[in-house]
């Protein structure tokens, strides 16, 4: 409709304008002595409107021809352009579907735009690491940093290069890195788990308790997983304290109550204060945690707590085995107590129970291995020697 009323005001137009030049008797005289020249308004018009239009084209001309180097440059900048981005994505692509050599190539063509080149670069350098080129990697890396765009592109370059570093187990440098992008006040979750997986490498045991309960609170890390780097934690740190019982017993009141009654964790505590010959601290720290939940190597473990007099122990062994009257593991360490208090009928009852009622190999053996120690204790060599011949072919 638009084009219609265009048209028809152009058709009017053209109308008026001939008939008022139909009309008018205009005239229009040049004198150039001894020259005179006669024109028709109507001519002189129009050669007026024709030699504007021939000034204005060539001007257009001129001004189209002293751009040209401009326009050139303009067009091949769009072409690198393109080439760039294309490259890029095509890099991107090849990263994801493993073909890791093809992205290389693809970054290095990208690296002719300075916007892509440090993107580019950080594809490279993880397309490079997992083909175990890592001095090809650390180079790439440093592209990144030397990039026009570096400084926005610097949290991602040290996620990058920590993600590379903790993969391969350098955990050291891992470390500094992972520093590096705190000390930029990089703290999202990916940052931290970054951290606690360089902490765990680099056997910053303190550390790694720390960022877990910090994750944990975020919600950022599965309940089994935290409770397995927990445990292994303070194993480490408990073993670095076995035999220094003054550091140990510190140590362990400075650990928060609800970690205390986390089964592997009493189990490693247990264990430190049993080589350190305070058996007594390992016991109540096991019943602290059997008298909520029951674990079977807890209860082994209950056997190896030394002290004087373990009557005490027998009567809280003997309470559990109310509870658990079909339990072999507190068969075997009520046995265990039994002969250490040499109570030889006794103790010979319970490792027998525990034999007949065991389903598991390393129980069995440990048991023919205390019935082994208790016939000896009685000089009866020849079943202690059938018992150590079990012991020694596992035999259930």
């Amino acid at each position: 409709m638009r084009a219609f009323f265009t048209g028809l005001f152009l058709f009017a137009a053209a109308v008026a304008l001939a008939l008022s030049a139909h009309f008018d008797p205009g005239n229009v005289v040049f004198f150039f002595p001894p020259y005179r020249i006669d024109l028709s308004l109507n001519l002189f018009v129009l050669l007026c409107a024709l030699g504007f239009l021939l000034l204005y084209g060539l001007i257009r001309i001129a001004r189209k021809t002293m751009q040209m180097p401009q326009r050139v440059a303009d067009y091949r900048q769009r072409q690198l352009e393109k080439r760039s981005y294309k490259a890029l994505l095509n890099a991107l692509l090849a990263h994801f579907e493993g073909r890791y050599g093809h992205a290389e190539t693809q970054a290095q063509l990208a690296q002719e735009l300075p916007e892509t080149a440090g993107l580019a670069a950080l594809i490279a350098a993880r397309a490079t690491h997992r083909m175990n080129e890592y001095g090809r990697r650390d180079s790439w890396l440093k592209r990144t940093e030397q990039a026009t765009n570096a400084d926005s592109l610097r949290a991602a370059r040290l996620m990058t290069e920590a993600e590379c570093l903790i993969d391969a187990r350098d955990a050291n440098r891992a470390l500094t890195v992972v520093n590096q992008l705190h000390g930029a006040g990089a703290r999202h979750i990916q940052s931290l788990r970054l951290a606690l997986k360089a902490n765990q490498y680099a056997g910053e045991w303190q550390e790694v308790l720390r960022l877990q309960r910090t994750l944990n609170k975020r919600d950022a890390i599965h309940p089994a997983a935290a409770r397995q780097i927990k445990s292994i934690a303070y194993e480490a740190l408990l073993k670095a304290r076995k035999g220094d019982s003054y550091a140990l017993i510190n140590f362990w009141q400075s650990v928060p109550s609800t970690d205390r009654r986390v089964p592997e964790v009493a189990l490693a505590a247990a264990r430190a204060f049993n080589a350190s010959n305070l058996g007594y601290q390992a016991r109540i720290i096991l019943e602290n945690v059997l008298d909520a939940e029951w674990d079977e190597r807890l209860v082994m473990e209950y056997a190896q707590c030394r002290e004087e007099n373990s009557q005490a122990q027998i009567e809280q062994a003997q309470r559990w085995f109310d509870q658990h009257p079909a339990d072999a593991s507190i068969q075997y360490v009520l046995g265990v107590l039994c002969a250490r208090q040499q109570l030889w009928g006794k103790a010979q009852g319970f490792l027998q129970s525990a034999l007949k009622n065991q389903s598991d190999v390393s129980l069995a053996i440990a048991v023919h291995l205390e019935l082994a120690r208790l016939f000896e204790e009685i000089e009866d060599f020849t079943k202690a020697s059938e018992h150590f011949r079990a012991a020694a072919l596992g035999k259930p």
